[in-house]
């Protein structure tokens, strides 16, 4: 349905500096697919939905919709809006218009559709969206979860093939979301084809055909939720779905200021309530420290955490070394014991730079 190739977004600031958003964006959209958009803020992802829908026009690449280039010069825009929808952030209704109003406009004035046929396609919409009874009040009297249903209900009355959403939960009260969140879960069972950019990982897994992960202004991993949130290729998606925190240390040196370092540690802990697993993690680095890892400087330590699965772990990496330092003459059994009281599991494993072990909390 929708092929993108080579799509580019530079913005020029007034000081005449640049900023590319977009740099080169390369996908194939299939009919009925739901593609959710995830990624680190600033990565281009509503910057992509609105270069596709030409209300932020890219400044290179192409974009067929249906076999049309849609950037060319004498692409009528309104056809393409018809055929697009766009679900924003913030609504963007007409509070001078009662809720039925807002839904019928744009059918009656692009549409030509006649004022009672365009009434009776709005309160089915209505209907459809849970707020049959709602036609006659104003946006003012909605909740924010009404008011984006009021939204999805005005983009479907121009029966767009392919429906647009930018964060459509992120301006929501924590409440709200899920009645949102039902009404596209709906529409992917009827078979629209969606982008949805989304930072609710959970609803992107369960809702989503494809995955696209943005970063730096590419799609740095496409793939099926299953793929990209079991096995991601890369690493950054995998810190990005599994949302791991970490704090790094690189030790250098016998001098290195170890006291700062376990002062740095219980503040990790603390800002990512884990603090019950602060003192083991404290002793495994002592430990480790003394035992093993003294003779193996300069090695990397890190502290990180799962929001997503909830484990923590402490680990140590040793670049260029082909074998675990575990295997040191000095790991001996009461050692490993006490490591083994401390943690629910320990990794060793080679990598491409060097050699790790990963300790479980």
């Amino acid at each position: 349905m929708i092929s993108i190739s080579h799509l580019s977004k530079t913005y020029h600031n007034p000081d005449g500096s640049t900023l590319q958003v977009l740099r080169d964006v390369n996908c194939e959209i299939n009919k009925g697919e739901v593609i959710s958009i995830i990624g680190p803020s600033g990565t281009g992802k509503s910057t992509l939905l609105r270069a596709m829908n030409l209300l932020d026009p890219p400044t290179g690449g192409s974009i067929l919709f249906d076999g049309e280039d849609i950037l060319a010069k004498d692409y009528p825009v309104h056809k393409l809006r018809q055929k697009m929808g766009m679900v924003f952030q913030n609504f963007n209704l007409f509070e001078h218009m009662t809720v039925l109003e807002n839904v019928m406009y744009a059918p009656c004035k692009i549409l030509k559709m006649s004022l009672e046929e365009a009434r009776e396609e709005a309160l089915s919409l209505l209907r459809k969206v849970g707020l049959a009874d709602r036609g006659d009040d104003y946006p003012s009297n909605l909740s924010g979860g009404q008011k984006q249903r009021v939204a999805i209900a005005r983009c479907l009355a121009m029966k767009p093939q392919v429906i647009l959403f930018d964060e459509p939960t992120s301006a929501l009260d924590p409440t709200m979301v899920g009645e949102v969140l039902s009404v596209i879960r709906q529409l992917a069972a009827e078979g629209m084809t969606m982008l949805i950019v989304t930072h609710l990982m959970k609803f992107a897994r369960d809702v989503s055909t494809r995955i696209f992960y943005m970063q730096d202004g590419i799609i740095y991993e496409d793939g099926t939720p299953e793929q990209v949130f079991e096995k991601p290729r890369r690493s950054a998606t995998k810190a990005f779905v599994q949302r791991i925190r970490k704090q790094v240390f690189e030790i250098d040196n016998s001098e290195f200021d170890f006291r700062g370092m376990e002062s740095t540690i219980r503040a990790f802990c603390i800002k990512y309530n884990i603090a019950d697993r602060c003192d083991r993690a404290i002793e495994i680095t002592d430990l480790m420290q003394e035992v093993v890892m003294s003779k193996y400087m300069p090695y990397t330590l890190r502290i990180t955490h799962s929001e997503l699965s909830g484990e923590s772990a402490v680990d140590f990496m040793v670049e260029g070394l082909e074998n675990s330092p575990m295997k040191d003459p000095a790991v001996d059994s009461a050692f490993l014991k006490k490591l083994k009281a401390l943690s629910s599991d320990i990794v060793e494993e080679p990598t491409t730079r060097g050699f790790r072990i990963k300790i479980i909390l």
